[in-house]
């Protein structure tokens, strides 16, 4: 399983989340898709790599732009926030 999160620039509302959530659950091999319109990222689960432009295409034809991936590397203590907490 490949998990991937990529910042989208611009989402500013509920619809913005349905918009690329829709979008980008079109994209082929795409098995999940979780908008955070909070933190203004896509995240993307696929069984295989999906290509970024695919994933660029889809943010843009819902009417976004795609500002590039967000690296997601585990800090001390194994997890991301190196509390060891992490959901």
């Amino acid at each position: 399983m490949t998990i991937t999160t990529y910042q989208v620039e611009g989402m500013t509302c509920g619809h913005c989340v349905s918009a690329v959530s829709a979008e980008v659950g079109r994209v082929a091999g795409v098995s999940g898709v979780e908008v955070d319109l909070a933190a203004g990222a896509v995240t993307v689960t696929s069984a295989e790599p999906v290509d970024a432009a695919l994933i660029d295409a889809a943010v843009v034809e819902a009417g976004y732009e795609l500002g590039g991936k967000v690296d997601l590397l585990p800090q001390a203590g194994g997890s991301c926030c190196g509390s060891g907490g992490c959901h």
